[in-house]
């Protein structure tokens, strides 16, 4: 049992590293508790950056002697927004794409640093607030039950949103969607202002219920000041919904018609194309006397061309495609997978090379605008049947071509990897072809299954090296073949994500 804990917290820390994750603990005369919760937090994440905002006490003392931790040091106690910056400077300057924040008096447990890392991967480039579980039961001060709840009301009227607990300090920050941002505020109430700011700014925030740990009255260190710091949030709020409302509103209403002007523009690309280039393009060829193979070989051609350049010449405003292929040529045949995240995912196969033949949907087939293109250029849709495809199939790979098929037959809602069916492995033994793997990443977060709108993002595709007939063949039956793949592609999704989400 021990051994697989072990396991479990070394592919933890390691996954963190992956994913660009280092905790910082900023502190001010923690010296009881700081020593405690700096080893836990190593105990869960390798990279530890402490802030040490001019402490008086024994503090630094007792921190130098901890080995591989990062110190920051202040010579004089500037409050908790400014340690927080620092340590953010510090942690970009190594590298780092995320920072999971948490106090230094022993109120927080590192322990509770997986659920963080958990909704960082369900919710790349968001901003995690860890809502303290019982906080409104506990034993707490008049004053810290008041400002949190003055601190959810405000920052619900200044954002819309509602959360739970807005004074918790544990939290994980996307710092390279912070750090163009300008605070106005250096102490306690910092904290509130960069989620106000960062909400205003489009970023996600998502609450997750984390553990909470109070001390009995006597033990406790609180470096809250009631006067001075409740006037500093009542001025800031004051600040704040003057903002909402000139700054903002405006900024909400411009990003929301850029992101219309950006789905416009490409749905009109997309009729231009259909109705100025397919349709008279299938005409013509309809007309000249040339061969069915010919013909068709001139259709996936001007597809092959059309779709290269609305992916990687900015047909999709606001979106970065890039292509990593360690020396595929697409000169031999194979069945070509690929996971199934949006209606993006067709151009994207489209433009990787014109001798691919996709199985498509009957929408595809059907399609008032393209239908009669996929058609003549020999794509089949799957319900024709797999046997009464395979002779067709055969003829396609005979002549060089390869064969592209989404072993999940639909879009995933949530771009995890979903049940791979049998059928493409099935079409694979019977051709005794390669099957060449392609993982897909970001097209669901730029067009998700039921959006309206195209989204800015990164899109990724991972060209993988082809797994020839003699080896998947040892994989057992259809289902097995899917099954293993299935784990090979959760694998591979998951390193593409650990490595794109730091710049989600």
């Amino acid at each position: 049992m021990q051994e697989q804990i072990d396991t479990d917290k070394t592919l933890q820390r390691h996954t963190l590293r992956e994913r660009g994750i280092c905790v910082v603990i900023p502190t001010y005369n923690n010296g009881g508790t700081i020593i405690d919760v700096v080893n836990r937090s190593k105990n869960e994440c390798d990279d530890v950056i402490v802030v040490c905002d001019g402490c008086t006490d024994s503090t630094l003392e007792l921190l130098q002697e901890v080995k591989d931790i990062t110190i920051v040091t202040n010579t004089r106690n500037q409050g908790k927004g400014a340690a927080l910056k620092r340590g953010f400077r510090k942690a970009m300057e190594m590298g780092f794409s995320y920072a999971i924040t948490l106090d230094a008096d022993g109120q927080h447990y590192p322990e509770d640093i997986p659920v963080l890392l958990e909704a960082n991967i369900q919710h790349p480039g968001a901003l995690i607030v860890g809502q303290r579980k019982g906080v409104e039961n506990a034993e707490r001060s008049f004053g810290s039950n008041f400002a949190n709840a003055f601190s959810n009301f405000w920052f619900c009227v200044q954002t819309g949103l509602r959360l739970a607990d807005t004074q918790t300090g544990y939290r994980l920050y996307p710092l390279k969607k912070l750090s163009c941002l300008s605070l106005l505020t250096s102490r306690y109430e910092a904290e509130l202002e960069l989620m106000v700011f960062a909400s205003w700014h489009g970023v996600e925030i998502v609450s997750k219920q984390v553990d909470v740990f109070y001390p009995p009255k006597e033990e406790r260190i609180s470096h809250f000041r009631p006067v001075k710091d409740f006037s500093r949030i009542f001025v800031l709020n004051t600040c704040l919904c003057i903002l909402a409302i000139v700054y903002a509103l405006p900024l909400k209403i411009i990003r929301f018609l850029l992101t219309a002007a950006r789905t416009v523009y490409s749905l009109l690309l997309y009729l231009v194309v259909c109705l100025f280039v397919f349709i008279p393009y299938t005409t013509i060829l309809n007309f000249l006397h040339i061969g069915k193979q010919e013909k068709s070989s001139k259709l996936r051609s001007i597809l092959y061309h059309i779709a290269r350049f609305v992916i990687f010449r900015h047909g999709i405003p606001g979106v970065n495609c890039k292509v990593e292929n360690g020396g595929e040529t697409y000169s031999r045949p194979a069945v070509i997978i690929c996971n199934h995240q949006s209606h993006l995912d067709l151009m994207l196969m489209l433009s990787q090379t014109p001798k691919m033949i996709i199985l498509t949907n009957d929408w595809v087939w059907n399609s008032p605008f393209f239908g009669k293109l996929i058609q003549n250029a020999e794509y089949y849709p799957v319900s024709m049947g797999i046997d009464t495809i395979i002779p067709k199939l055969q003829s396609l790979v005979e002549r060089g071509y390869s064969i592209a098929v989404y072993p999940e037959g639909t879009r995933s809602k949530d771009c995890s990897i979903g049940r791979f069916h049998k059928g493409a492995f099935y079409i694979a033994s019977t051709l005794k072809t390669d099957i060449l793997p392609i993982v897909e990443y970001g097209a669901g977060r730029v067009l998700p299954k039921g959006g309206k709108y195209l989204r800015q993002g990164n899109i990724r595709l991972h060209v993988n090296e082809r797994i020839p007939y003699e080896e998947y063949s040892k994989y057992g039956t259809y289902q097995d073949m899917a099954s293993k793949f299935r784990q090979y592609y959760k694998t591979q999704y998951r390193l593409m994500c650990n490595k794109y989400d730091q710049d989600a």
